[in-house]
């Protein structure tokens, strides 16, 4: 159910805004959106793991709040960033 460490390596490299970084909103928040991509197709199969679906909601609120907190400090990167995931709002 989670991503591997080469999928996570992959997504740091590609998301950090400079070298090294691994913490920054970006990062976070592209992570989360793979852990959860994951976690949906899971309950495509698996439709009564009502554990691990509190687990997904939690993703998706902390996702909405690293999403919140990048908007109100810099709206070019959010912009940038929901274009890059895919991500509609």
């Amino acid at each position: 159910m989670s991503i591997t460490v080469e999928e996570k390596s992959r997504l740091m490299k590609e998301y950090a805004t400079k070298d090294g970084d691994t913490g920054s909103p970006e990062v976070q928040v592209a992570i989360l959106t793979s852990r959860i991509a994951t976690l949906t197709e899971h309950f495509k199969t698996h439709t009564k793991d009502n554990h691990g679906r509190r687990g997904l909601l939690k993703m998706v609120a902390q996702r909405r709040k690293l999403l919140d907190y990048l908007k109100g400090k810099d709206e070019g990167r959010y912009r940038d960033l929901i274009k890059r995931l895919g991500i509609r709002r």
